[in-house]
């Protein structure tokens, strides 16, 4: 079996199906389910912190078994530039959809604070409810689908580069990560099926589409793989600039959500037990 086949399979399974379930999950949640996606999103969020603080970085920073400045580096300039090109495009589809959603306005939190604006559903279900055009439809389903990818992208990323510096097949690195990112998919296919359930779709069209909003972590995976199979300077750079995508979705988006869905003390102890479970996996 060839690496790139491996990847798409470990990806396939992490991405795709890992959503899948969540988003099957999500399908049977009640409609009034805030608290307990709550504490799933902000388990999710201690996960991917986990990958981040004690895999990624650590591992950008001696990607050959040599320590060097430029190591350093690499990583500061990578971590600043996957948190500012993730941040960028959220912004540009924030603008591009807040105005339209009346209920956000001036006074309303700088983050999304329900599901429907973390995947911008909120936005399509507006244009469903005021009998939008076909082409207005369209644009929004598109804008929700990129709101969906930039979750997904990077976090296929980091599974491809621990593949590129695993070096071999059997390599246990790119398997951890795809197992762990996983485990952080469930609640956030939940994220997505709850709130297009709740705007009225059918729950198998839902699910189906929630599956489906994972295959970005494939594309991801491959283009990880590519860069990080360039050398080491490439590697460090491109698992830091995960890093730097994935910490924009945690404290950008997952915590503080979570937070403004059900304002307890719950929520910052599901990050702490996600923060454990990764490092469970990662290090067992």
């Amino acid at each position: 079996m060839s690496v790139v086949f491996q990847i798409v399979i470990a990806t396939f399974i992490s991405g795709v199906l890992g959503t899948g379930l969540g988003g099957l999950v999500g399908s049977f949640a009640k409609k009034d389910s805030s608290r307990v996606v709550s504490l799933f999103l902000s388990f999710a969020g201690g996960v991917m912190l986990s990958i981040v603080c004690f895999d990624l970085v650590a591992e950008s920073l001696d990607p050959s078994g040599n320590e060097s400045k430029l190591y350093l580096v690499l990583t500061i300039l990578g971590l600043f530039l996957g948190y500012g090109v993730v941040f960028l495009l959220n912004r540009l589809i924030d603008n591009r959809t807040n105005h339209e959603v009346v209920h956000i306005d001036k006074n309303h939190p700088a983050t999304a604070d329900d599901l429907g604006e973390l995947i911008h559903s909120d936005h399509y279900t507006h244009h469903k409810e005021t009998d939008g055009n076909r082409r207005e439809m369209f644009i929004a389903g598109i804008i929700m689908a990129c709101a969906i990818a930039l979750h997904n992208l990077p976090e296929g990323i980091v599974i491809g580069v621990s593949y590129a510096g695993g070096g071999s097949i059997g390599d246990r690195a790119g398997l951890i990560m795809a197992v762990i990112i996983g485990l952080h998919n469930i609640p956030e296919g939940m994220a997505v099926s709850v709130p297009l359930i709740s705007g009225g779709m059918e729950r198998w069209r839902a699910a189906a589409l929630t599956a489906l909003s994972g295959t970005p972590t494939i594309i991801g995976a491959l283009i990880g793989f590519g860069i990080g199979g360039l050398g080491a300077s490439a590697l460090s750079l491109s698992l830091s600039f995960a890093a730097g995508a994935m910490l924009y979705v945690v404290f950008g988006e997952l915590i503080p959500e979570s937070i403004l869905m059900w304002r307890s003390k719950l929520p910052a102890f599901a990050v702490l037990v996600g923060i454990i479970v990764g490092l469970i996996v990662i290090y067992v």
